[in-house]
């Protein structure tokens, strides 16, 4: 059985040098973006909530080098403003309400869905937009209803929510590398 699910797990990652290009352009915006003084945030909900803040986490603490710390958000973290915000205006704009206050035009926003259609999340990234943020989709399957409304629309071609979020996992690490290894250390 481990085999089995091991052998998914690289059948998964096989797919990922199609898409090596796009994730690595995609980490040299992010950096372009912490070093000209702008923000990341990130949202996503269950395990891509998780992979939300684990990201923010790397960005503010430290991925592999000693540095500054550099802004970033997870929407996913704060109880009180997401059942605030769940209550007085519904689940579906837990995150755009977010966005709408913090966010500006020159930070960026990744909404991390592994089926694409996580309606929270397309709310979110269409605030962002309006703020003229950039805007990215790291995404599963065949992208859903997210591919065609991000800026850069990262999409692992697979159909097992645990793999997708392996691959989520591992494309978030290399972007915190890029960010680091391209954004000096002060900033």
């Amino acid at each position: 059985m481990f085999l089995d699910i091991l052998q998914r797990h690289l059948d998964c990652f096989k797919q990922l040098p199609a898409i090596a290009e796009l994730v690595e352009k995609t980490g040299q915006r992010l950096a372009q973006i912490i070093a000209s003084s702008g923000k990341i945030l990130v949202c996503g909900n269950g395990g891509s909530a998780a992979d939300a803040q684990h990201f923010a986490a790397e960005l503010l603490g430290r991925f592999e080098k000693e540095r500054s710390a550099w802004p970033s958000i997870a929407l996913t973290t704060d109880t009180s403003i997401l059942t605030a915000i769940g209550n007085d205006y519904g689940f579906a704009d837990v995150f755009s309400r977010q966005v709408q206050g913090l966010g500006r035009k020159g930070d960026a926003l990744i909404g991390i869905s592994t089926s694409g259609n996580s309606e929270n999340v397309l709310r979110a990234v269409a605030m962002a937009k309006s703020q003229g943020m950039y805007t990215v989709g790291l995404l599963g399957r065949d992208g859903g209803t997210l591919k065609g409304q991000v800026e850069t629309a990262v999409v692992v071609g697979d159909k097992n929510t645990a793999r997708i979020q392996e691959a989520h996992i591992f494309i978030l690490h290399f972007w915190a590398m890029v960010i680091e290894n391209t954004v000096p250390a002060k900033a």
